[in-house]
C-alpha cells in the first residue's frame, strides 16, 4: 500500500529524531491526523519558533530567549564556581536541586573520536576563556561515561595550563557510570555536588 505523500514526509521528519524508530514515527503521525486543526497550527507554530525566538547565552552557552541569559544575569548567584555540563538539559536538572547556587558552562556534547567530536566542536575555548581572578573552582559534571571521563581530563589539562592553581572537582559518583544527568534524580543530583572530587 501506498501512503499519501504528507504522512510519509512527517514520518520520515520523526524517524530523523533520537530514539524514534519507524513504527514510533507511524504511529506519531497518525495520532496527529486526530488531533484538532487548532492544535496542530501552534505545534507547527511552536516548533518554527524553537530556533528563530531562541539564543546561545554568550556567557554559559546555555539556551535562553534572552543574551546574557537569566542565571548568568542573577547577581545573587556565587559567581567564583562555574558547573561544565554538557547539555542545556543538565542545566534542568540541576537546577531543580536548587542547591548549586554558581554559574554554569555548557559545552554542548562531549568529545567522541567516534563521531568525529573533537575538542574543537564543543565551547572549550569558551570555558578557558572565563577562568580569570576571582574564579575559585570548576566543577566537572559531564557524564559518567567514556566519552564524558575523556572530557572531564582534557578540560582539567587544559583549566590547569590556563591557571595551575585552579581548584578543579569532578562531581561525585552519587550518579552511576553509564547514566545521562539529565535522568538523574534530585537526590542523587545533590550527592554529586556534595561528595564531588578534585581532579
Amino acid at each position: 500500500m501506498k501512503i499519501a505523500k504528507p504522512l510519509a514526509a512527517l514520518i520520515d521528519s520523526f524517524h530523523k529524531l533520537p530514539g524514534i524508530g519507524p513504527k514510533t514515527a507511524q504511529r506519531l503521525t497518525f495520532y496527529l491526523l486526530h488531533v484538532p486543526q487548532a492544535e496542530l497550527n501552534s505545534f507547527s507554530e511552536a516548533l518554527a519558533n524553537l530556533k528563530k525566538d531562541t539564543v546561545l547565552c554568550s556567557i554559559c552557552k546555555n539556551v535562553s530567549e534572552v543574551d546574557p541569559c537569566p542565571i548568568c544575569s542573577d547577581s545573587t548567584r556565587d559567581s567564583s564556581i562555574i558547573l561544565v555540563v554538557e547539555q542545556p538539559l543538565d542545566i534542568l536538572a540541576f537546577e531543580k536541586t536548587s542547591k548549586f547556587r554558581g554559574l554554569y558552562h555548557v559545552l554542548h556534547g562531549s568529545i567522541s573520536p567516534l563521531e568525529n567530536i573533537g575538542p574543537d566542536e564543543l565551547y572549550i575555548v569558551d570555558l578557558v576563556k572565563r577562568v580569570r581572578k576571582g574564579i575559585k573552582e570548576i566543577i566537572i559534571a559531564t557524564n559518567p561515561t567514556m566519552e564524558g571521563e575523556a572530557t572531564a581530563m582534557y578540560l582539567l589539562k587544559k583549566l590547569k595550563a590556563k591557571s595551575p592553581k585552579l581548584k578543579v572537582s569532578r562531581l561525585g559518583m552519587g550518579v552511576p557510570t553509564g547514566a545521562d544527568l539529565e535522568y538523574a534524580d534530585e537526590t542523587t543530583l545533590i550527592q554529586a555536588i556534595q561528595g564531588r572530587r578534585e581532579l
